[in-house]
């Protein structure tokens, strides 16, 4: 069956979807391009969405259906990923290399998502060639359904913060000097929402509170987010509503995103809204400008104080992060009701990142593994049971301790596994790790090597629960993750150099039941790509 015939059955089977009363069908059509874009002063060729830098924003509501097609108008292969955004049963609308083939130049794709069961603040940003350094990012933003109980008025607006750092060479340049060996050079600054330092304006009216769902888009750096003469009330993270506790300003690791409350209670002008890096040697930082609409007067004054290089605030911070345990989160029952420090874990992985040198080359690996992509989408190979593409335990649940290899790994583990998560980090910067597919609980993180003894610690009542955790030099983070979503799921570096250099593996949830509750079928409309090629669809 040729792909326009495809697409006309899966056009047919949606609109019969719609027709017998399922959940709301949202449609969106995207052109990726080329085109100019001046971040930081300097032209240089971005990736856009529909002319757009960043891409428009997916504004949806839980159990939605989102029809996104995609058409690929650059000169090389494109994806599109769903930072967050869980795929319940669905991992073949991943848009990661391991599940998706890539959109080829002059083609494309229409992902079928549905946002079953969630709420909050999310991103989409391209998966692959480094293209996030060039763009092609965006908001993605889930409500919750009309009558599930919010834990807070409805603000007076929404707004969407994309912050983080940005290079002023193209990202085939970016790629080049990764491909030769070596790592990044330091950022030429940060940008907020595709601008630099007070180009972007949020108006907002005296008296009134507001909602700010701030995500940190960068490629390689940690940021601080705060506003000049306001608290931040945080009241959600990556679907989770929160404790609201007040900041006054907020450590965002790479991938993050935070919802925060901020009223507008200082007197009527402009204020500045700052991001600067954090960790790092030298500050970078970007401004943006929140005016009061009865403004008289422009932003003034030294920007606010922030933290630098302080590890244990920063810490401290993160374990204040506490679950609201009598919200409601995407369903009416609370989301406390979920007794995750009660379960018994099933199996303990221990997840070390190195940095070795392979080849006389860079790379990043994970218990000495520095990912290969095969010639084939692994999710592929594993549904036509192509041999010789990837092998199961290609990776080991702890260190090995021995220098870096390639390989392409992947861990094996079973659906409605409940698994120890460890991340282990010896160097002496900043990790985040990102899991597709999966929500976690972050039980714990503290300084030094973790050991059994580290559990007693642990919060097993009313931590966070979320998809994109930070690792501290020379420390750890645990975590608790109920196994409950089948397929082939990416575990990852956030930093983006680390990922493209090896710093990722994939994570096989197996279910042998075969069955549709566990996981959908092939899409008709799957692209077919490597080995796969020649390959047929069962209807």
């Amino acid at each position: 069956m040729g792909y326009s015939m495809r697409l006309c059955c899966v056009l047919v089977v949606l609109l019969v979807a719609c027709a017998c009363g399922e959940d709301p069908y949202r449609f969106f059509t995207w052109n990726v391009t080329y085109g100019d874009i001046y971040p930081l002063g300097v032209k240089q060729q971005g990736i856009l969405i529909n002319g757009q830098f960043p891409g428009p924003q997916i504004e949806s509501v839980t159990n939605d259906n989102l029809i996104v097609n995609v058409f690929n108008s650059l000169d090389e292969p494109f994806l599109i990923s769903w930072n967050g955004v869980l795929q319940r049963r669905n991992s073949w609308q991943d848009g990661v290399y391991g599940t998706n083939c890539p959109i080829q130049p002059g083609q494309n794709f229409t992902f079928v998502l549905q946002v079953k069961d969630q709420i909050g603040s999310y991103f989409y940003y391209p998966s692959l060639a480094f293209h996030k350094a060039a763009g092609a990012y965006g908001g993605f933003k889930i409500a919750s359904r009309p009558g599930i109980p919010v834990p807070f008025p409805p603000p007076a607006g929404d707004f969407t913060i994309l912050a983080g750092d940005w290079y002023n060479r193209n990202h085939t340049d970016l790629r080049a000097i990764l491909d030769g060996g070596s790592d990044l050079p330091f950022p030429d600054g940060l940008i907020i929402n595709g601008h630099g330092s007070n180009a972007y304006t949020f108006t907002v009216d005296q008296g009134k509170t507001y909602r700010f769902r701030i995500s940190n888009v960068g490629l390689t750096t940690s940021i601080n987010f705060r506003i000049q003469g306001h608290k931040m009330t945080i009241v959600e993270v990556e679907g989770t509503h929160t404790l609201q506790n007040t900041y006054d300003s907020l450590d965002i690791h790479l991938g993050q995103t935070y919802s925060v409350l901020v009223t507008a209670d200082q007197p009527p002008q402009d204020y500045f809204i700052v991001v600067t890096s954090r960790f790092t040697s030298q500050v970078l930082n970007a401004t943006s400008i929140l005016r009061y609409s009865n403004s008289g007067t422009r932003a003034f004054g030294p920007l606010p104080g922030g933290p630098t290089i302080q590890i244990d605030w920063s810490m401290n911070q993160a374990r204040s992060l506490r679950r609201n345990l009598t919200a409601s989160g995407p369903r009416p029952n609370p989301q406390g009701s979920y007794h995750y420090g009660l379960i018994n874990t099933t199996r303990t992985i221990v997840l070390q990142n190195s940095a070795p040198l392979i080849n006389g080359k860079q790379r990043y690996a994970v218990n000495s593994v520095s990912f290969i992509p095969a010639d084939t989408p692994l999710k592929l190979a594993d549904y036509f049971k192509i041999q010789g593409v990837f092998s199961l335990g290609s990776i080991s649940d702890y260190p090995s301790g021995g220098g870096g290899y390639l390989q392409t790994s992947v861990m094996e583990a079973d659906f409605r596994g409940y698994v120890e998560v460890v991340f282990q980090n010896p160097e002496d910067t900043v990790q985040s790790w990102h899991i597709d597919g999966h929500s976690f609980f972050v039980v714990g993180m503290d300084g030094g090597p973790w050991s059994a003894a580290s559990r007693l610690g642990y919060n097993l009542r009313d931590t966070i629960s979320r998809s994109t955790v930070q690792v501290y030099p020379r420390s750890w983070t645990a975590l608790y993750m109920p196994l409950d979503n089948v397929g082939m799921w990416n575990v990852r570096s956030e930093n983006w150099a680390r990922q493209y250099l090896g710093q990722q593996f994939y994570l096989r949830v197996y279910s042998p039941a075969n069955s549709w509750r566990d996981e959908y079928p092939i899409p008709s409309n799957a692209l077919l790509c490597g080995r796969a090629l020649g390959h047929h669809i069962r209807a």
